[in-house]
This record gives C-alpha cells, sequence and structure tokens, in this order.
C-alpha cells in the first residue's frame, strides 16, 4: 500500500513546498486536485503538466491520481438537463484523463457532488441515465490513457445520487468496462454504510471492482481524529491484499493543513508498523 495526500490540504502553500512538506512527513505521493494547479487545469498544456510532474518526483514522491475533478472551471454537471453542460464537462473529464497519465498517475476519483445533483424537476432515474452515460464515455477515456476512472459513493448529506458500494458497484457492472471501477471514501462509507468499513473491505475487494481508497474520519477530520478505528481498516486492506492507494483526505484542517497531514500520517504509520511486526510475530511461530 502506497500513502498519499490528497494535496488540497496544503493548497496555502506552492506545490514545491507541498511535495517537501509531504516527503517529510512520510508519504509517498501526492492525490492532486485539479482546481489547485489552475482555474482551468483542462487547458494545461504537456510542458506545465510534466512541471508538475518534475515537481512533485523531484521530491522523492509521485502523483498517485487526481480527485475533485470539476471544482473548476464553474458551471460543469454531468446531470443537467443541458446537453451543451454535459458536453463541456465530457471535454474537462477528456483532458483531465489525459492529465492524469501525463503526471503519471493511476486513478481518477469522481466525487465532486455538487456536479451530480439530480437537477429540480427531475427524478433519480433521469439524473442516473445521464451519470452512467458520462461515466461509460469516461470510462472509454480512461482506457486509451492507461488510466482508472473511479466513481465515488458520497454520503446522502453530499448527494442524492450514488451513495453506497453497492449502488456504485451496479453502475460500473452495467457498464462493463475495464477502465471503470469504484472506491471506499471512510467518511462517506462511515455515513452512508450499514456494515463497518473493515467489513465493506472484506466485501468488495475480492470482487476486483475496488480501485482506490480515501482515509478520513466520519466527523470530516483526519484519520485518528475522530471516532472511527482505522486498524482494523488497514488490518482488512492487508488481509485482502490491497496494493493500491491509501490517500489521506480531510475536510477539516485541525489543528491546520499541515498539522492534519502529519497527524494522519503519524497515525496511520503507527499502524501500520504495528500489523508489520504482529506478521513478522506470527510468521516465526512454529
Amino acid at each position: 500500500m502506497r500513502l498519499a495526500l490528497c494535496n488540497e490540504v496544503l493548497a496555502d502553500v506552492p506545490l514545491e513546498r507541498q511535495c517537501e512538506i509531504a516527503a517529510s512527513l512520510g508519504y509517498d505521493g501526492l492525490e492532486i486536485a485539479p482546481f489547485t494547479l489552475s482555474e482551468s487545469p483542462e487547458r494545461m498544456t504537456s510542458a506545465e503538466i510534466a512541471r508538475v510532474r518534475r515537481s512533485v518526483e523531484s521530491a522523492g514522491l509521485v502523483v498517485t491520481g487526481l480527485h475533485w475533478l470539476l471544482v473548476e472551471p464553474p458551471g460543469l454537471s454531468v446531470t443537467d438537463p443541458d446537453p451543451r453542460v454535459r458536453q463541456r464537462t465530457q471535454e474537462v473529464v477528456a483532458a483531465l484523463v489525459r492529465m492524469c497519465a501525463e503526471l503519471g498517475g493511476s486513478v481518477l476519483v469522481h466525487g465532486s457532488p455538487k456536479q451530480r445533483e439530480i437537477a429540480p424537476g427531475e427524478t433519480h432515474a433521469i439524473a442516473r441515465a445521464r451519470l452512467v452515460e458520462f461515466l461509460a464515455a469516461a470510462a472509454e477515456l480512461a482506457q486509451a490513457e492507461g488510466v482508472i476512472y473511479c466513481i465515488e459513493p458520497l454520503a446522502p448529506r453530499e448527494t442524492a445520487l450514488v451513495n453506497t458500494v453497492a449502488e456504485a458497484a451496479e453502475i460500473v457492472r452495467e457498464i462493463d468496462r475495464p477502465a471503470l471501477r469504484t472506491m471506499i471514501d471512510c467518511s462517506a462509507a462511515g455515513a452512508a454504510e450499514r456494515v463497518p468499513v473493515a467489513a465493506l473491505i472484506d466485501t468488495w475487494l475480492p470482487t476486483g471492482l475496488i480501485a482506490h481508497v480515501q482515509v478520513n474520519d466520519p466527523n470530516r477530520r483526519a484519520p485518528g481524529q475522530g471516532q472511527m478505528d482505522f486498524a482494523p481498516i488497514l488490518a482488512a486492506l492487508r488481509r485482502q491484499r490491497y496494493a493500491g492507494t491509501v490517500s489521506v483526505e480531510p475536510f477539516e484542517y485541525v489543528p491546520d493543513g499541515i498539522g492534519a497531514a502529519a497527524f494522519a500520517a503519524g497515525y496511520l504509520r503507527g499502524i501500520i508498523e504495528a500489523l508489520d511486526a504482529s506478521a513478522a510475530s506470527s510468521s516465526r511461530e512454529p
């Protein structure tokens, strides 16, 4: 497992400094929110993207992927009744898929709840059909670039469209494209799922439909800063031989961005070291 930091946690400092801080705290990579790079990230040139990649890799990190895809430019939506808005959104995502590949990332996480709302006067079924159409096209783009596109289940407080892993998995299976998967966000799962996150992992990792994990507490703070116990979650990922990225994505930074990133890194690394020690001890037993 690689441990990544979602870079908007440190968005108040330049990218180069973000990389220095993340590396010093023991992270393996950055998961980048495109809006932190530009107000029009879809217009970034290959040369500009290459400079971002060099900045990250010069600090000894890698770009693991992208998330918060549709924050900028404004006016995007995959469920808007206006087909021109949906087409524009598709064009932006095509550019972001290319960006992810050029950065060396492997996963794009489609959360963006405000850009997948059910339009006033329309039904859940209509919005879902538009989302499915969009994801099918995104999956084709992702496959061409050799990356994975993930639809992220989010809590009902954020969106009425795709709240559970089961709902996301149904869409992934319906579209049936190798580059389309879903993922687990611990904060959202803690608010929307009926079972603990560790049980969710044991249920869904073996299906091959889970391509990414984000760790955060249901109180929206960093792992370890709330009531959720992440030791069983990391143990379940180990048990299922998860070899992807675990990304730290708090939404409330306590005491600040650097402090939240540092706390999460120490807390999670401590759990991982304890799991390693336990596994080593078990292997030595007769």
